[in-house]
């Protein structure tokens, strides 16, 4: 996966499961992929080293991933969203009981 395609995939997850996670991991999520600083910046910021925050984002990332593999919250929201849209193009209301099985 390309690192803009990464980053994408990560912001999506955290804006899904962020709430889950400590507030030491949100700030340290938010601070290196929502306000662009760097490792050196972050650990500075909060008085860790840089290989700790570096371990500490690695660690939000399998985290994120692993809420998504076991709860596919984000993959039934894209699927909502595709089966919404074939219905909104096509006036057909088959779609409705597409919806309704990602319920069961």
């Amino acid at each position: 996966m390309e690192n803009l395609e990464k980053t994408e995939h990560l912001n999506t997850l955290f804006s899904f499961y962020g709430k889950l996670l400590t507030d030491k991991q949100i700030a340290y999520y938010t601070n290196y992929y929502h306000l662009d600083l760097s490792l050196q910046e972050i650990a500075t910021l909060f008085n860790v080293s840089r290989n700790a925050v570096h371990s500490q984002l690695k660690s939000v990332e399998n985290i994120l991933l692993n809420f998504e593999d076991k709860l596919k919250l984000v993959e039934t929201n894209q699927k909502r969203i595709k089966i919404l849209d074939l219905m909104e193009a096509t006036k057909d209301l088959k779609y409705i009981e597409d919806l309704r099985k990602l319920d069961e």
